[in-house]
């Protein structure tokens, strides 16, 4: 799995707040009516959206610390090395916009090399969460006018009047962009540019292709932290939703799906089963599974392909020694995006 952005993790609702389905004519929540639907399908699915509870958000955290996992850890590396280079192609004036903000904590490290921003603007579904940060950055950089704004940045958001003349720099770390379906990181791509405008640089954390081994590790971990994460979308729909999934009956599976470029992660029955959710019942084969993720990786020149028919050329690529991971700086092409 990606880090994926607050905004596109919490486009469902609070965790703290769940939404539980309600009787007669009102509305099912979001994520009751897409683990409807889903688990209908054939092959079944869940969107990844939903790993993100507060169990799921806690036990990511953890996975970002294990052995296995290098994406975060190599991807923080590359920034705090090569953060003055990086920094190098953020004009002087510019707003710098992180989609999907959480924490802040990778900004941070170009914030520190970035001192005659006009602005600092996150974009996050989650106003409060937005806040507390923001007040977090004001303490730390005090000369830094940080404009929060609450949005899904995968739909287009309105920017403030007074960033209108300013040069826009995007940052987008954590391969997040592998998490989105080739089309779909396209459209966000294309969107992006739209929001940044015609003078836009575009940072991009992008996870790289690599032995199989290394990637299937980092999915699957010897301590078994991954498989919990992935199970604990079903623990959600049994807390929230009333299911009677039995976790014990599911294994967590992760493998490299070569020909589509992917990690994929799959929940498996281990036996002929029927599970119940909001008085539907769903049959399961034996070793029928509910696909929950897909994780795209991508070589230098296939992102910089597809940047490219987005809006976008590529100005430089940075990359830890071992190829595991690299940071895209894009620069808007010339003609206007449509």
């Amino acid at each position: 799995m990606s880090s994926l952005p607050r905004s596109y993790r919490n486009s469902v609702g609070s965790a703290q707040h769940p939404e539980r389905p309600a009787r007669g004519r009102e509305a099912l929540s979001d994520f009751a009516r897409d683990l409807l639907t889903g688990l209908s399908e054939c092959p079944k699915r869940l969107p990844p959206k939903y790993f993100y509870d507060t169990v799921g958000s806690q036990l990511f955290e953890r996975i970002t610390e294990l052995p296995e996992y290098y994406p975060t850890r190599t991807e923080i590396g590359i920034l705090a090395n090569k953060a003055e280079a990086i920094a190098s192609f953020v004009p002087d004036g510019a707003a710098l916009f992180e989609f999907g903000s959480g924490s802040s904590a990778k900004v941070r490290l170009l914030l520190d090399k970035l001192p005659r921003l006009s602005a600092y603007v996150p974009v996050d579904i989650s106003a409060e969460f937005l806040e507390h940060e923001a007040a977090r950055l004001r303490r730390e950089f005090p000369s830094l006018n940080v404009v929060p704004i609450a949005a899904d940045f995968t739909t287009p958001f309105e920017v403030p009047s007074f960033l209108s003349e300013a040069p826009r720099t995007g940052f987008f770390p954590g391969s997040t962009i592998g998490n989105f379906e080739p089309q779909a990181a396209r459209d966000f791509l294309r969107l992006a540019a739209r929001i940044l405008g015609a003078r836009a640089t575009f940072i991009v954390g992008v996870d790289l292709v690599k032995d199989s081994r290394i990637l299937e590790a980092a999915y699957d971990d010897s301590a078994g932290i991954t498989a919990e994460f992935n199970l604990n979308i079903l623990a959600r729909a049994n807390r929230e939703l009333g299911a009677d999934f039995d976790l014990a009956a599911f294994d967590h599976r992760a493998f490299y799906n070569a020909a589509r470029s992917r990690i994929e992660m799959h929940l498996v029955s281990r036996k002929a089963q029927g599970v119940r959710v909001l008085g539907r019942s769903f049959a399961f084969t034996a070793g029928e599974s509910i696909h929950t993720e897909n994780s795209y990786k991508y070589t230098v020149e296939s992102f910089s392909g597809l940047a490219g028919q987005t809006g976008w050329r590529s100005g430089a690529v940075f990359q830890d020694l071992d190829g595991l991971f690299s940071v895209h700086v894009l620069r808007a092409k010339a003609f206007s995006v449509q």
